[in-house]
Parts: structure tokens; sequence; C-alpha cells
């Protein structure tokens, strides 16, 4: 009789596992349930400059690697117990599913850990987050590991992206998805009159911010430093480094600065490399279970995951995707804006950057405070993932309990989540 209700309660509890049926409200989502799917680890690696910083020679599948080797000694998780493993990617071939698995085994998971990849664009590393989510919550599996990774260095470049067919070229909609990002966003910015003065305002601030951020040592404690092999550029000496911050991040950086670099995709054009988000490499990884299973192996919870949506708007204004997910996010979770603490927003450009918070009303001062991937990067695959740890490092720091991150996604989508700090 006892294994049949304990069976019955199992099977009530995934019945009840859906998104649609989370607690709603500040109060609510704050409160402790055995249920909830929490963060007991996330962390990453630097992120850097993309064919010219600290890992320009690294293997994409190496920088995965080595972010589950830290994973499993920081968190002090037996490898045995992780049953799956999702990693967002962009760019490598069939997203890196082999390599990847390969990485997972290298790191010291089991061969019963299994590994997937998958490509939604820049969004990629909060999907894989996601679907760790969704396996937990649905009795799929306990524990898991979202992660993203991206060799910008390597695999950036025209092969990315393969020729349309006849028949894809020949619905204007479908069409439109392939055309260059920086482009769309140049017409984006000229359509909505997002100036290239509030673009550079606010690209400056990322730099500053990130700046003070790093001198003041506030991504240590999410960063693992890693020893690779560099070639020097003018000797073409290959010697070991050790990478321990991001490499981006550049020094005094002001509106003035930014003022002078040309504009890359118009010749009276408003966005440049200095108002765009870097092409950069790094991986990030972060270990999901339910309350239930973290305090019965004795996990530190960093906090809880709450809820997501992922949305689509037109090709040609990808931009706005932010603008578009972020609403359904609060809705599902059932607070208002005015009740999110941060938000990591990703920087793909300053003009939608500044176009979406402006749209939403968003408060400025709580919107990447410690600067975003204008001022220190964005590993395509990796950023989702990367955010977590970001995020729940500031709040952390600053004892607040609310934050959101998204982004805008190539193509025409947006994805967001709601998070909770512990």
């Amino acid at each position: 009789m006892a294994q049949a209700q304990q069976r019955l309660s199992q099977v009530q509890s995934h019945l009840a596992s859906s998104e649609a049926d989370i607690p709603r409200g500040r109060e609510s989502i704050l409160r402790k349930s055995p249920d909830d799917i929490v963060v007991t680890c996330a962390l990453r690696t630097p992120l850097t400059r993309g064919g010219k910083g600290g890992f320009k020679d690294t293997a994409a599948a190496d920088l995965l690697a080595h972010t589950f080797k830290s994973l499993i000694s920081r968190s002090k998780i037996d490898p045995n117990l992780v049953e799956d493993i999702s990693v967002g990617n962009v760019l490598s071939p069939g997203a890196g599913a082999t390599e990847y698995r390969a990485a997972a085994l290298v790191a010291g998971f089991p061969e019963t850990t299994a590994v997937k990849t998958l490509n939604r664009q820049c969004s990629s590393g909060l999907q894989a987050c996601v679907d760790i989510v969704h396996a937990i919550r649905c009795g799929m599996i306990d524990i898991g590991v979202g992660a993203g990774v991206e060799s910008m260095s390597t695999q950036y470049g025209p092969g990315a992206v393969s020729e349309f067919s006849e028949l894809l070229d020949s619905y204007p909609e479908a069409k439109n998805c392939k055309v260059p990002m920086g482009v769309l966003s140049e017409q984006m910015a000229s359509d909505r009159s997002i100036t290239r003065e509030r673009q550079d305002a606010f690209a400056a601030r990322s730099f500053q911010r990130a700046e003070a951020a790093q001198k003041a040592g506030k991504f240590n404690e999410e960063i693992v430093p890693m020893k690779v092999k560099w070639v020097d550029p003018k000797t073409e000496e290959e010697k070991e480094i050790l990478v321990d911050k991001d490499d981006g991040v550049r020094a005094g950086m002001t509106v003035e600065g930014l003022g002078k670099i040309k504009p890359a995709f118009k010749k009276d054009g408003s966005i440049h490399a200095g108002n765009a988000s870097q092409v950069s490499d790094g991986a990030a990884a972060v270990l999901l279970m339910k309350r239930s299973t973290a305090e019965r192996l004795g996990q530190s919870i960093l906090g809880k995951f709450v809820c997501s949506s992922v949305v689509g708007v037109k090709p040609l204004l990808m931009g706005i995707g932010p603008w578009k997910a972020i609403p359904v996010a609060l809705e599902k979770a059932g607070i208002s804006k005015e009740e999110v603490d941060v938000w990591e927003i990703n920087e793909a450009f300053a003009s939608q950057c500044v176009w979406c918070v402006k749209e939403l009303g968003l408060d400025e001062a709580k919107v990447n405070p410690n600067g975003g991937a204008i001022a220190f990067g964005h590993p395509l695959g990796c950023t989702g993932a990367r955010q977590v740890s970001t995020l729940l490092n500031e709040l952390g720091r600053t004892g607040q309990k609310v934050g959101v991150t998204s982004m805008c996604v190539g193509t025409g989508m947006g994805m967001a989540a709601v998070w909770v700090k512990e």
C-alpha cells in the first residue's frame, strides 16, 4: 500500500510539473519547495577575444572539458549521479555532438552520463539549461548540467551558414533569415531613430561598468582560470599561458573614443566594432537538480530556476526579441518588471539593447550592472549559460533576490528566464 501511495505521489508531481503550475508572484517565487529546480554550481571560463585573445588557439571541446572538470571539482558532485548534459553551441558542425560527448568523458563523467548538443543560436546556452530543467521536472532525470561553449576564433566565418535552397529563397520572409545581423540591426537603428550617440553612450557605459567590476574582482567567483598553449602572433613562439580574466574589457573607454570608430556595415551607419558584441571564445556550465535532491546530497544551493519563455519575431527585427520574450516570462512568474532586481540582457548590439530597455521601461541602473557582451564578449553558444553565473553572483553580492536573463536570437526570436538567488 505504501509503495502504491508513493507511486501515486510521483505521478501527481509529474502531472503538476509544467511551467503553468509554478508559484506566481514575488512572494510565491521566493518561497522554497522540495520540487524547486535549483542551481548548485554555475561557473565559466574567462571570455577572450576571437582570433587575438588567450583562447585563440584552444579548441571549443577543450574549453568545455576544463569547464566540466571545474564544475565537478567545485560542486563536489559525484559525476556518476549526473544523468544528462545539454550543451548549447552554434558554430561547430553538428553543434559539436561528437566532440562534446568526448569532452564530458575527458572531464570525468562516466559513460553512463548522456550528452546532447543543441543550437538555438544566441540563446543556445540558456536553452540547454532549460532543457535540463524540463527533464528534471518531468522525472526523466534527477541531476543534469546545462552548458554552452563557442570557439569563434576557430569556427566563425561564412561557413557557419549554409546556402539556402531555391525553395527557401523563393519565400521573402524565409529569405530574410539569412540577412546578416549587423545589416538588419543597422536598418532597425535607422527605422527606429536610435542614434549613434545613444548607442555609443550605452556601449561606453558597458565598458566602464565591466572595467570597474573587473578591477573590483566581481567576476572572480564565476571564472575558472585555465592554462592553455598560445602562439605569439609576433614571434610564432608557442608558450603556455594562464588565462584568468576576460581580455576584451578595454580600460578608459569613453563616448568620445567610440565616436572615432568607423561604421562597420554602412558608410554613414551607426553600428561599429565598439558598440556591438565582441567575437569571443568561452564556455560555461550550470549544475541543476531538485531542492530535495540537493539537500539530500549536501549540495550548496546558489539559486533556483523559476520559468522561461521563447518567442518568435520577424527575422528582420531579430533585435527586439527580449522586448517580446521578457513580458511573457514575467507573466508566467506572476511578477512585474518593478519586482526584478537585476536584468542580464545580452548586448548583441547597442542599438537593439537601447531600444528594448526603453520600450520595456526598465531601470537602466539594473540592466547589466557589471557590463555586458559589448565589453567582455558574446561566445554565441556560451552566453545563455554564462549569464546564469553572472546574475546569481551579482544578486548575492548585493543582497538581492530576483533576476532575469534574456537575449535576442538570430533569424528572429527571443528568450528569457526568471531566476531567484538563495
